[in-house]
Formats: C-alpha cells, sequence, structure tokens
C-alpha cells in the first residue's frame, strides 16, 4: 500500500467524524471503531497510527477548538468592552453549545495524568499570557485594580482544569457552585470582579450538563 502522501487530511477526518459523534452519542457511548466506520475506508490501524487512544483525539479535537475559536482572539479587537467585560465575554463564548458540551464530556478525561499535566502546561504557556493581557487592559482602562495581575491570571488559567473539576477535587454538584462562588469572592477582594451573578448562572447551566456520576 503506498504510504499516504497527505497525514494532515487523514487526521482531519478523523477529528471531524470524531467530534460529530462525540456531541451527537457522547464521549463515552462513541468507540473507536465507531470513528473508523465514519472514515470512508480508513483502517482501525489509521487511526492509532495519529492517536493512541480516544482520549488522545478528544484532547485534539480540544485544541482545535481552541486554535479556530479561541474566545481571547474574538474579544481582542473589541473596542466597545472594557478589560473586565472582555474577561466576562471570554467565559459566555466558552458557554456556547458545542464548545460547552464537548468541555462537560472532557472532565473525565483529566484522571489521565498525561493529559492533566498537557493540559495545565498548556494554561501556564498559552491561556494565562491572554489572561494576564486582559487584565492589564482593565487596569488600564479602570475597570480593574488589582496589584496581583500574574497571580490572578495564572489561577483562571488552571482553576477550571484543577479546582472547579470534580476528577480531580471531588465535590458533589453543589460543592462545584459553592467553590466558584468563592473564587468570585476572592477575586472581587483582589480588585478583579469577574465572577457576578450571570457568571455563576453560566456556571450552574454548565455544571447542570456534566454527568451526575462524576459528581460525589
Amino acid at each position: 500500500m503506498a504510504r499516504n502522501k497527505y497525514p494532515e487530511e487523514t487526521v482531519e477526518k478523523i477529528l471531524t467524524a470524531a467530534k460529530r459523534l462525540f456531541l451527537e452519542k457522547g464521549y463515552e457511548q462513541t468507540t473507536i471503531q465507531d470513528i473508523v466506520d465514519q472514515l470512508g475506508g480508513l483502517t482501525k490501524g489509521a487511526v492509532y497510527h495519529h492517536f493512541k487512544s480516544k482520549e488522545e483525539i478528544m484532547d485534539a479535537i480540544g485544541d482545535k477548538m481552541f486554535r479556530e475559536e479561541n474566545p481571547f482572539d474574538k474579544v481582542r479587537g473589541r473596542t466597545d468592552l472594557s478589560g473586565l467585560e472582555k474577561m466576562k465575554e471570554v467565559i459566555r463564548l466558552t458557554q456556547e453549545p458545542e464548545w460547552s458540551a464537548l468541555s462537560c464530556q472532557s472532565i473525565p478525561l483529566i484522571q489521565n495524568a498525561a493529559l492533566l499535566a498537557r493540559s495545565i502546561d498548556h494554561g501556564r504557556r498559552v491561556v494565562a499570557p491572554m489572561w494576564r493581557e486582559l487584565i492589564d487592559e482593565g487596569i488600564a482602562d479602570g475597570s480593574i485594580h488589582t496589584g496581583y495581575p500574574q497571580e490572578i491570571a495564572e489561577l483562571l488559567s488552571v482553576m477550571d482544569t484543577l479546582w472547579l473539576s470534580p476528577s480531580v477535587f471531588p465535590a458533589t454538584r453543589e460543592g462545584v457552585i459553592r467553590k466558584f462562588r468563592c473564587a468570585g469572592e476572592m477575586f472581587a477582594k483582589m480588585g478583579v470582579p469577574l465572577i457576578d451573578d450571570e457568571m455563576i448562572a453560566l456556571a450552574e447551566k454548565f455544571f447542570q450538563r456534566v454527568s451526575p456520576e462524576l459528581f460525589l
């Protein structure tokens, strides 16, 4: 058999098929064979050549969505929003249906130590600087008053992956929301009133979508 001259096209086909199935059937209910069946003649071996597991496929889908639908990029050029308002808009954008649905299904994946480490590293290298940019903008326009811009940026970059994740810190659904409120009070005391009633409502709606099996 001839070598695949366009591996990026194969990866794109795998990710497109997997994303569609994850949204339609759910991550847990989708098998590698289900994905193969959607690939028009590609074999299971072709899938495993690019991805070692279904977890890696979901992780790659998340990366692709972040590159193509980066919420920070969407707010960066807006002149109608303050720095604080841009931070809130980033959170709103990540609660859009497709993004939110995949995020809910991704929560169990961070029980995988390698994927958890990768997520933390991505937060440190990529996400924290983006939060810092918006915090600095808020300080400049007066919507934020804090002496801890870097610390808050770092906290925001890992808060959802670590502290708010019931896969890392086991909690009831109510307990996770309580932690979200706690984080809001801490940020407000540090001059970043980010988590208001609207943000709490979004968090409650998000965690209602998360499988009950992931909570205590």
